[in-house]
């Protein structure tokens, strides 16, 4: 039997053109954006959050921001790209590391 594990207080937000859940205190890696370790930063795209029983939905975004602090910008897991196509000697072998921003929820 699964266990269902409930959240008090999270939202969901938007940026680089994905979604993301975010939890007080937590930290998540998004798509790169700029800034230093340390810089607070704000999410304006918030779609969905809930708090205390209570859930607002955006439409499509909510009024009020999430805050969150830059806590270090690193790279993802490598990833291999290999084309190949049989009896055509055509192979190529490519290589790729996502830049990734890696930020702690402050506020929802």
């Amino acid at each position: 039997m699964k266990q269902v594990i409930e959240f008090e207080k999270y939202a969901i937000f938007q940026t680089g053109g994905k979604q993301y859940q975010a939890l007080e205190g937590r930290t998540v890696a998004i798509e790169k954006i700029e800034g230093e370790e340390g810089k607070a930063i704000q999410f304006n795209d918030v779609l969905l959050r809930k708090t205390a029983g209570h859930i607002e939905v955006g439409k499509p975004f909510l009024p009020s921001p999430i805050t969150a602090s830059i806590v270090k910008q690193t790279k993802g897991p490598k990833l291999t790209i290999f084309r190949f196509r049989r009896r055509e000697k055509v192979r190529v072998k490519r290589g790729h590391r996502q830049q990734l921003t890696v930020i702690r929820i402050e506020s929802i």
